[in-house]
């Protein structure tokens, strides 16, 4: 066992065994990235906890987070506006839901409009 890997055990804090060997916590598995025909992306516009700023959100991403911010990197070169990507989601500064799903169909994506 490697040094200072208590915080990767999980559900035990010390054993008297001294042949027990604990589980840890292997959470490298990347998630495969679903092709663009399959995945299902909802576009909606944003206002909460933004003081009244409008952002465009996508969600519905399913796969890895390089793909996800290959993505979002595109989407914000289209747009010409900054965002983010961060847990399966897309964020976009201003209102472009019409460009982005435009953008999203081109690409091959199946996307809708939410609200």
């Amino acid at each position: 066992m490697k040094n200072n890997d208590w915080k990767d055990r999980l559900n035990i804090v010390y054993s008297t065994n001294p042949n027990y060997g604990y589980e840890l916590n292997n959470d490298d598995t990347e998630q495969d990235t679903l092709a663009p025909q399959k995945q299902n992306l909802l576009i909606k516009l944003d206002k909460r906890h933004r003081n009244g700023k409008a952002v465009t959100l996508v969600s519905g991403f399913v796969g890895s987070e390089e793909e996800l911010k290959k993505l979002e990197k595109t989407l914000k070169i289209k747009c010409g506006v900054g965002g983010a990507a961060k847990n399966g989601e897309i964020l976009l500064q201003g209102d472009f839901r019409e460009k982005v799903l435009q953008l999203l169909t081109n690409l091959g994506y199946r996307a809708k409009r939410g609200n």
